[in-house]
């Protein structure tokens, strides 16, 4: 018979909340902005009044950690399902400030009307009113009882039913008496266990990631700094996308502003540079894999609880080893130094703005290998160029898809223990063959998508060979990239369209091009071999129709920059498919001249 993997029970909602103060449940994601807005939290309240069903909440269990002494010190229960649940409880009914998403401490305070049983988020004129009672915290928590509530009501509104009002009071005051479900998970699951069972439980269909996990444990565990850890990342990605949070962190959290974590972080206020913003996700994967050499999340969070891995206990100094060694690898991510030289090896490949960098994996993998190579002493300028190579060779054979953890662990313990220099030589000779560069890559170009990261390797191609754009004498791609100019097509889609090409046909990779919008305006629905032999009347001295291009030389080379074939001139409709085959060839040779360049 297999074993029960969860337990289910009914908790009293006071009983809830005291676990949550006395931290025997913890509150993962406490200190991250609250989502639910106050009209939701009224109906909840609303619910318990009222005796509805309100859902359970997961917990899971820490497994049991051996301690120095040889004691056995117990897990506490961290909740993996019901935070914002659990958050409004600690907002409406003890009054607790909570986080919004701008990151200022509020008070959702929540009103009753006794006399119409009805619950209404407090305002002004609520409070104003003597019918209602303009905030339920004091009553529900305790901290007024009904002894002193129903006379001062009374006093006020002497014509109310005495004893409808201490009905609804008395219901009101019974919401901390309420039961609420709990799903407890056994502390032995493993994270896939986990998962599954969370994903069968909730009806929404959300999914929690190895990363949440890991987050849950680093945020419950206060012996080891954890809560800091957690805010530190959190505020640290936050920060990433809007630097103005900054002012709210320093306003409102103080023990946090006295870390050492803050002030390493402290930098990101003034940053405004976009093309890497780390998730929390990305955080931990990078901080995880460069300090411990393993590709698995769920490998974490077995560490951060103290796993064994060969005696298969859990031990206090594992645990304590696991945050220490995690929380010294996010300083280093998050430096300001080290941050930013990442992103100019980043750029100095190319990749000059975040839509050109398609796989999240691919960027945290090449940070994981500049932090790698930093700890391990090589000098600057072979760190750029291995970053620069490893980067673009994962992103040209989508090294990072698919099963990218167990490529992750291969890669990284090699890494850590063979000279870099072997270990990409290894890689480029079993992934970057003549019969990549002449037939994988060649296929790869036959896709129907701009957003294909082979795509914007090619324009990385051009950004760094300082190519202008399609029919451009002046103006550059990294121009054209930079101020988000226009993806258009070499042969125009409505003129392929009218040919009886459909959409597969027609955005093809290979029929793509940076292209300002006048001369794209000028070229219109034209064949090629139509609006081709207007430039060639351009370069021989006639009228200037597309940018500036003023001899057939200067022709010559811009087809050449954009790895177009110079027989294009001459090509209609019945051509396109030849010219697709033919361009795709020059695409993937001008790309393999650009990497051996890095």
């Amino acid at each position: 018979m297999q074993k029960q993997k969860y337990s289910v029970n009914q908790y009293l909602v006071e009983s809830l909340l005291n676990w949550v103060k006395s931290g025997e449940i913890a509150i993962p994601e406490i200190q991250r902005p609250f989502v639910w807005t106050a009209a939701r939290v009224r109906d909840f309240m609303d619910s318990l009044y009222k005796g509805y069903p309100v859902g359970y909440v997961i917990a899971w269990r820490n497994p049991d950690v051996r301690t120095k002494d040889g004691k056995t010190a117990s897990g506490k229960k961290i909740l993996i399902d019901g935070q914002q649940r659990i958050t409004a409880l600690r907002a409406a009914i003890l009054g607790e400030r909570v986080l919004n998403k701008h990151y200022e401490k509020g008070r959702i305070t929540i009103a009753f009307h006794p006399l119409e049983d009805k619950f209404e988020v407090s305002n002004p004129a609520i409070a104003r009113d003597a019918q209602w009672i303009p905030d339920i915290a004091p009553l529900v928590s305790g901290h007024e009882g009904l002894l002193q509530a129903h006379p001062r009501y009374m006093g006020a509104n002497p014509s109310a039913d005495p004893d409808k009002v201490a009905q609804a009071m008395t219901n009101l005051t019974n919401i901390s008496k309420r039961q609420v479900g709990m799903i407890e998970l056994e502390h032995d699951l493993d994270i896939e266990e986990v998962t599954e069972i969370f994903i069968r439980i909730n009806s929404k269909g959300v999914v929690l990631s190895q990363a949440d996990f890991a987050m849950s444990k680093i945020a419950a565990e206060t012996r080891y700094e954890g809560p800091n850890l957690r805010k530190a990342i959190d505020y640290f990605c936050h920060m990433a996308v809007s630097p103005e949070i900054h002012e709210a962190v320093v306003r409102n959290d103080d023990e946090f502003t006295d870390t050492h974590y803050y002030k390493n972080i402290r930098w990101m206020k003034d940053e405004t540079d976009d093309l890497y913003d780390p998730s929390y996700v990305d955080v931990m994967r990078v901080a995880f894999t460069s300090e411990f050499n393993r590709g698995r999340l769920a490998d974490l969070v077995s560490l951060l609880s103290g796993r064994n891995f060969e005696a298969r206990t859990y031990e206090e100094e594992i645990a304590a080893d696991s945050f220490d060694r995690l929380g010294k690898s996010f300083t280093r991510l998050s430096n300001e130094t080290n941050f930013k030289r990442f992103l100019m090896i980043i750029r100095s490949a190319g990749f000059i703005r975040p839509q050109m960098i398609r796989s999240r994996n691919a960027i945290n993998f090449a940070y994981i290998v500049f932090l790698k190579l930093r700890a391990m002493g090589h000098r600057p300028e072979d760190i750029e160029r291995f970053v620069r190579r490893w980067f673009v060779m994962t992103v040209l054979t989508e090294r990072s898809s698919g099963a990218f953890e167990t490529r992750f662990e291969a890669d990284i313990k090699a890494i850590a223990s063979r000279d870099f220099s072997e270990v990409l030589a290894t890689v480029e000779a079993g992934s970057l063959s003549d019969a990549f560069w002449d037939v994988s890559l060649v296929q790869s170009l036959s896709k129907s998508s701009s957003n294909s990261p082979i795509f914007w390797a090619f324009i990385a191609s051009q950004v760094k060979a300082g190519d202008t754009g399609f029919l451009s004498r002046d103006i550059r791609v990294s121009d054209l990239v930079q101020l988000r100019g226009d993806i258009h097509h070499i042969f125009p889609k409505d003129y392929l369209k009218k040919s009886g090409f459909k959409r597969g046909d027609y955005n093809q990779i290979a029929n793509f091009v940076y292209m300002q919008t006048e001369i794209n305006i000028g070229v219109g629905n034209k064949s090629p071999v139509q609006y081709f032999g207007e430039i060639m009347d351009q370069s021989n001295g006639g009228k200037r129709r597309y940018g500036n291009i003023a001899s057939n030389e200067e022709l010559s080379d811009n087809l050449a920059m954009h790895a177009i074939p110079a027989s294009v001139i001459e090509m209609d409709a019945g051509s396109y498919s030849s010219f697709l085959d033919e361009r795709r060839r020059l695409m993937a040779s001008k790309m393999r001249a650009y990497y051996e360049s890095l």
